[in-house]
């Protein structure tokens, strides 16, 4: 929930494709249960042709036109033309924090990282996404379907999603290096 409007349920933004799709699901039902409003941005129908880099450069676009991105949409566009546009736009600072899933959780992690203002975490547990938070205000979590349970999941979820940035100096200092 929203700590500064507890009214008001704090917006997650959650996307996968086909090999978390499973996992995107659990996720998505387990964080509205527990008060979150989530926005499932894609890829919303299995699929077990979609392909990883597509719904990432899906998922950049519909940062910015907040909508669905589908997997048939990115087969028809040229993708080094979108890879560029959408990779080069800068990201709010005051984003919403996103998960992103694929089955080892590293090709998401690498294309969200590409997109400039992400700082996204691979975590495999919720003592490690408190720490992506808290030291280095990660605010993309990417998960690894295949070597997490669905509990842990959540668990490793619901700590990135609750852990505040520290605004220590020193890890104040340190982002503005990588942001330069």
């Amino acid at each position: 929930m929203d700590t500064q409007n507890p009214a008001k349920p704090k917006t997650v933004y959650i996307a996968s494709d086909h090999g978390g799709f499973e996992l995107k699901n659990y996720l998505m039902e387990k964080l509205v249960a527990k008060g979150f409003k989530v926005e499932d941005l894609g890829f919303k129908t299995y699929d077990p042709k979609d392909d990883y880099p597509d719904l990432m450069v899906g998922l950049s676009l519909a940062w910015k036109r907040r909508r669905e991105f589908s997997s048939t949409e990115a087969d028809n566009i040229p993708q080094p033309q979108i890879l560029d546009q959408a990779y080069q736009k800068q990201i709010p600072k005051s984003t919403i924090p996103t998960i992103v899933i694929c089955r080892n959780g590293v090709g998401v992690s690498i294309l969200a990282n590409r997109i400039k203002g992400v700082r996204c975490a691979l975590s495999f547990s919720p003592e490690h996404a408190r720490s992506a938070r808290r030291d280095d205000d990660a605010n993309f979590l990417a998960l690894p379907a295949d070597y997490i349970t669905k509990e842990v999941a959540l668990e490793t979820a619901l700590a990135f999603l609750e852990t505040p940035f520290s605004n220590e100096e020193r890890h104040m200092r340190r982002i503005a290096k990588i942001d330069e």
